[in-house]
């Protein structure tokens, strides 16, 4: 007990003083989920939308293969986005392996299929009188669509906010196509693994505490600002 007491007492002190090693982690890890989260929903919820809202062929099979997609493991995206990034890859012209660019592809990769299907429960729940009645007054079905998103936009940040959620805590993607470069590609959760593995419990649980406030920040910020009903 006196173990943990003193490694939290520690990790006290590290975000007190702004410890540079602390600082410099979160900043990435906040950066890349950010920009991965925004990509992947301009990705996957109007991939999300048009499955839940229309009806054709292979729509069943497309549903399937979306709610089986959010199961995937992050250390395979990671081998896949590795694959595709490395010098022998078909991106591998690009160079970006060992960057905050590479995490933020394989982070995107990962969390889409998310957003995907959550969106799609989302819409799926919205009621169909909304695009009937758009439609009824002269609107297009693209605009007509875009009114029943407005409608469910609280379900749909909801999502959002559960795929940053994931990408905020995300390490498998993050060490093996980020690399775990001091400064450059370390992230809160790589950092956690390093330290920890080393002995250095107080800067693990610094990180920690540090990756619940921001998961416990954005889901209170979709909570107070959502309706009440």
């Amino acid at each position: 007990m006196m173990f943990l007491s003193d490694a939290l007492v520690s990790a006290g002190h590290l975000l007190w003083t702004l410890d540079p090693r602390v600082v410099a982690a979160a900043a990435v890890s906040l950066k890349v989920a950010l920009v991965s989260t925004v990509l992947a929903a301009a990705l996957g919820v109007p991939v999300g939308f048009a499955v839940a809202a229309r009806d054709f062929r292979g729509r069943r099979a497309l549903q399937v293969t979306l709610n089986t997609l959010t199961a995937l493991p992050t250390v395979v995206v990671g081998l896949l986005a590795y694959a595709l990034l490395s010098r022998r890859g078909l991106l591998g012209v690009w160079g970006l392996l060992y960057t905050q660019s590479a995490m933020v592809f394989g982070e995107t990769i990962l969390v889409t299929p998310l957003l995907a299907a959550l969106t799609m429960g989302v819409i799926s729940g919205a009621d169909p009188r909304v695009e009937q009645t758009a439609l009824t007054l002269g609107a297009s079905r693209l605009a007509a669509a875009f009114t029943v998103l407005a409608e469910m936009r609280w379900g749909v940040l909801v999502a959002v906010a559960a795929g940053f959620g994931r990408l905020i805590s995300e390490l498998g993607v993050a060490l093996m196509v980020g690399g775990n470069i001091r400064d450059a590609t370390r992230t809160m959760t790589t950092a956690i693994a390093l330290e920890t593995s080393k002995g250095d419990f107080a800067f693990g649980f610094a990180l920690g505490l540090i990756l619940l406030t921001l998961a416990l920040g954005v889901n209170l910020g979709v909570a107070i600002f959502a309706p009440r009903r």
